[in-house]
């Protein structure tokens, strides 16, 4: 079955390959409920800015990223702002509406244009009610997808900013970047501002230790790319 997002999104977007019908949280269903799934499904195009949903708005949306890349941040209760992931195409977002959560903790920002598939939850309770075999097979796949967090959390332990900071700089470009002969090159802007959110620092301390890597040669500027050096026998 062809997926109704290819069409939709023409040729202006790079669509992933991954259909919401294929999600780990939708895994083992039956061939008719996954075609119910993806008819059910509604999908958006949002611009590069836009926002997708605000920290404290009330979680009634989960969706799969079928394009573009998208910025989860919080804002601390001093009003700084801790961003703390970047998801891509074939990632997804909006957990919290088949949880007890009411709200959204984070906010999701668009860092280029991207395209959505998903749903309301009024739609999503709809579809269970039409096939109740979906929610039972849900039930059963509801599991942690928090592994991100063991490689932030071990790169936020060595004690040296840099280090840390290339740390941070290998997860990110392993996970978003595209494969270079030295390690990885990210294609999107990552800002000294982001990274400072990233690895917990001060923005000025963020541009002096990017300098130390740079003469390093640790991570290289390219135009608007950044490559990340990575020996994998050891980084």
């Amino acid at each position: 079955m062809k997926c109704p997002c290819e069409e939709m999104a023409g040729n202006d977007l790079d669509v992933s390959a991954q259909c919401i019908g294929n999600l780990w949280l939708f895994r083992n269903l039956d061939p008719e409920d996954i075609r119910a799934l993806v008819g059910a499904a509604q999908r958006r195009i949002y611009e590069d800015g836009e926002p997708i949903f605000h920290q404290g708005e009330q979680a009634k949306h989960m969706f799969l990223l079928k394009a573009g890349r998208v910025k989860l941040s919080k804002v601390n209760e001093d009003g700084s702002e801790l961003i703390l992931d970047i998801r891509k195409a074939g990632d997804f977002i909006g957990e919290q509406m088949l949880s007890e959560e009411t709200e959204y903790p984070v906010s999701a920002l668009c860092m280029e244009k991207t395209m959505i598939c998903g749903f309301t939850k009024k739609r999503f309770e709809n579809l269970l009610k039409e096939r109740p075999g979906i929610g039972i097979q849900v039930i059963r796949n509801l599991g942690s997808t928090i592994h991100w967090l063991t490689d932030r959390a071990g790169s936020l332990s060595f004690s040296s900013l840099e280090e840390r900071l290339y740390q941070v700089l290998v997860t990110v470009a392993r996970e978003h970047g595209a494969p270079a002969s030295t390690g990885y090159i990210l294609h999107f802007p990552l800002t000294h501002e982001d990274l400072s959110f990233l690895v917990g620092a001060h923005r000025v301390s963020i541009t002096r230790a990017m300098k130390h890597l740079r003469d390093q040669g640790r991570v290289v500027a390219d135009g608007r790319s950044l490559v990340v050096t990575v020996d994998e026998n050891g980084d």
